[in-house]
């Protein structure tokens, strides 16, 4: 989150749980079929043409938290993929550092990750408020607190949001791919003879330099360091995935363009520690981002970790007036001016610029959809609210099952293009947010008498118009003193309540606070709210008709539906069995992270078990792996063994009572907003693809087939019950 001179803003493996085993032991016989179509080649095996190299199933560009994740989920299906990554080495530098709820949401489907950051990440206490302040030591301007009780119940989803440096989640996400036999391969020693890459590798110091397409395949060139010289390497896949960040090679290569706001801000991070300044903080003020306002300096302090001391400065970049080396030779003076005092132990690791952009790409899919794109090299926000890395983990759990359906032969490739009608959508109102996020952001400087446009107006003559010809230290001392005008908006005189200019805007800053109009952090509805209009789903008729609520940049409720597109609500059941059973799990824990499987919810009444016979037998026709959850009142004491009984001959169902709510509370059929007459069809990325709210009126079959058509396309093919 960032301004211009006045105002810089930074938005920001374990065992498998008891749930999960249950699961797993139930009576669920997965459902494999054999793909009948000769021309959908299922690639969940490498295969080679013409006796050359095998073709590899999924290669992915790019290392970063994308990447990782998709290749995580990728690996958990079954999808044979490996990574390429141009680096030698991961990063350090901490980046983003906030995870929202359907992040962790996603992250709880890879054995152990979601706990795993939940108990490395420092204490919520000392990360929950954004604090305002004209220096870490002097007197504080405001303070929000980002953080609500029910942001910690457990009622809405079963697990929290997280602070969590981007680096140290990478190597949590390392870990977990060298626990499914990722290979992890230093571009030293890595030969032209080395032979067929084969899947489950992660190939550093790998740099895609062409992309070619085929009729039958891709071929990728990747460089990588040798013996004194750079050598190359042709790979040969069937799908390609570009994860590869906000300068994606992948995309410029296939020529895609990005559409918005460039250039919003320049800014420089400084990495660096001081366990002094960490206690002082966690002693006197702890918060997660420092706002700073003084005379001297101005700049945001984003705390990735108190007690370690580690933090990053940003600082608005005005090049090339301002030159990267100045900030390094003062980085000590800049930082004593913002902290307002010495502190002895100052380390800083790194400095490095970045450029502010909010994009989308024209599309997020090339080549009949064999090259897709996510993450940062499909869409680029503002940091502010975090949506930048939480969108491109949303964007791999929505693909990887795609992959795995079309991989398995289950789908046809054309099936991949509900990926961009799905993601395309939330990425542009993502955008958005984090746009009018980051305006929310300048009330503050506004407040207190700046004008970040006056210096990006300055900034912009001396670049682009008659300024460019003066010497450039000219230009340098014109910009400096812009900015030390606009500095001496915050001096001890004007800035002061017996003031009366300082007393107003003091007052308007304090209105701002309480109103919530300054940036936020957490948008429960936006995180955990998003629906797809259009892509794998069935319509509900006027689904299409509704855009979604405008975005404002201040936090909504979520409220959970069942509307297809939505996510599916969570509540905590636990299964029914004789003898009853006390552990407990959270509805999403019925979607499998182990194989790709459309889920169908019903109640236990006579009608909706034909309707899973219907289900089941229309997804053995159109080869679709399907398992059945037949939700029971809490209140259910006795027939646990009807389920078994109904269902014959199929086995691949689970039985489970709701768990006990609080009092007033709805049952599982009034949180979804429908009768248990009804029925719900969730996807295996556990969102909705389709539901009834009542009991159908029709042919259960017939109404199945149109269902699966719907969702998949062609190849579950309309035949005649």
């Amino acid at each position: 989150m960032a301004q211009s001179t006045s105002l810089l803003l930074l938005g920001l493996a374990g065992r498998r749980s008891l749930r999960n085993l249950y699961l797993a032991r139930t009576r669920i016989t997965y459902l494999s079929f054999k793909h009948n179509d000769t021309q959908q080649r299922a690639l969940s095996n490498s295969h080679s043409i013409n006796g050359e190299d095998p073709i590899l199933p999924v290669l992915i560009i790019g290392a970063g938290p994308v990447g990782l994740a998709l290749s995580i989920l990728l690996a958990k299906l079954g999808v044979k993929c490996a990574v390429l990554e141009k680096s030698k080495v991961f990063s350090t530098h901490p980046q983003a550092h906030f995870i929202n709820n359907r992040s962790m949401e996603v992250f709880r489907k890879m054995d152990g990750l979601a706990e795993e950051i939940l108990s490395s990440q420092p204490p919520v206490e000392f990360w929950r408020k954004f604090i305002y302040c004209t220096s870490l030591t002097g007197p504080i301007l405001g303070s929000v607190d980002h953080m609500q009780p029910e942001d910690f119940d457990h009622i809405v989803s079963p697990v929290s949001v997280a602070h969590f440096s981007q680096y140290k989640l990478t190597r949590l996400m390392l870990k977990q791919l060298k626990e499914l036999d990722f290979h992890i391969r230093n571009y030293e020693g890595f030969g032209m003879n080395d032979g067929f890459i084969s899947e489950k590798q992660l190939l550093m110091g790998h740099e895609c330099t062409a992309i070619n397409p085929s009729n039958h395949f891709i071929t990728v060139t990747a460089s990588f360091p040798g013996e004194g010289k750079s050598s190359e390497k042709s790979i040969r896949c069937q799908f390609l995935v570009g994860t590869d960040g906000a300068a994606s090679t992948a995309r410029k290569l296939m020529g895609i363009n990005m559409k918005g706001e460039k250039n919003l801000q320049k800014l420089i991070s400084v990495h660096f520690m001081s366990q002094e300044l960490g206690q002082y903080l966690i002693n006197e003020r702890p918060g997660m981002l420092f706002f700073i306002f003084n005379e001297k300096a101005i700049g945001v302090l984003v705390a990735h970790n108190l007690e370690q001391g580690e933090f990053v400065l940003q600082i608005p970049f005005y090049p090339p007036q301002q030159r990267l080396e100045d900030f390094s030779s003062e980085m000590h003076k800049i930082i004593y001016d913002l902290v307002g005092k010495e502190l002895a132990d100052i380390k800083v690791i790194d400095i490095k610029p970045w450029v502010m952009h909010a994009e989308v790409a024209e599309k997020f899919l090339s080549c009949g959809n064999r090259i897709i794109l996510a993450g940062d090299a499909a869409h680029r926000f503002p940091p502010a609210g975090g949506f930048g890395m939480n969108t491109g983990i949303q964007d791999a759990h929505n693909i990887a099952w795609k992959l795995a359906l079309v991989s398995k032969g289950i789908a046809p490739a054309s099936f991949l293009s509900t990926y961009e009608a799905e993601r395309k959508q939330i990425a542009t109102f993502n955008t958005i947010l984090s746009v009018q996020n980051f305006k929310a952001a300048m009330r503050v400087p506004a407040a207190l008498g700046l004008d970040p446009t006056i210096a990006n107006a300055v900034h912009q003559a001396l670049n682009n118009t008659v300024g460019s010809i003066l010497p450039s230290g000219v230009q340098k001392t014109i910009l400096d003193g812009i900015f030390s005008i606009g500095r001496a908006q915050l001096s001890d005189i004007v800035l002061n309540p017996n003031n009366p200019l300082g007393s107003a805007r003091l007052a308007r800053l304090r209105e701002i606070f309480e109103e919530g109009q300054s940036l936020q952090l957490q948008f429960p509805a936006e995180d955990l709210g998003f629906r797809y209009l259009k892509g794998a789903l069935v319509s509900n008729g006027d689904n299409l008709l509704h855009e979604p609520e405008a975005p404002t940049g201040r936090r909504r409720d979520f409220v959970p539906s069942a509307d297809p597109g939505s996510r599916l609500p969570h509540i905590n059941v636990r299964p029914f069995s004789n003898p009853p059973s006390k552990e407990t799990f959270s509805t999403l824990d019925l979607v499998s992270a182990e194989k790709v499987e459309f889920l169908l919810i019903i109640a236990p009444v006579d009608s909706s078990y034909h309707l899973a016979l219907a289900a089941f037998q229309v997804a053995e026709d159109c080869k679709v792996p399907l398992k059945v959850c037949v939700m029971w009142p809490g209140e259910t004491i006795a027939g646990a063994n009807r389920s078994k009984a109904a269902l014959l001959p199929w086995e691949n169902f689970v039985d489970v009572l709701e768990v006990k709510r609080p009092p007033n509370s709805s049952s599982w059929w009034g949180v979804c907003k429908m009768t248990d007459r009804g029925a719900i069809l969730v996807r295996p990325d556990e969102h909705i693809a389709w539901r009834t709210k009542s009991e159908l009126a029709g042919d259960a079959t017939t109404e199945m087939r149109k269902v699966f058509h719907t969702i998949l396309g062609s190849q579950c093919q309309m035949m005649t019950p």
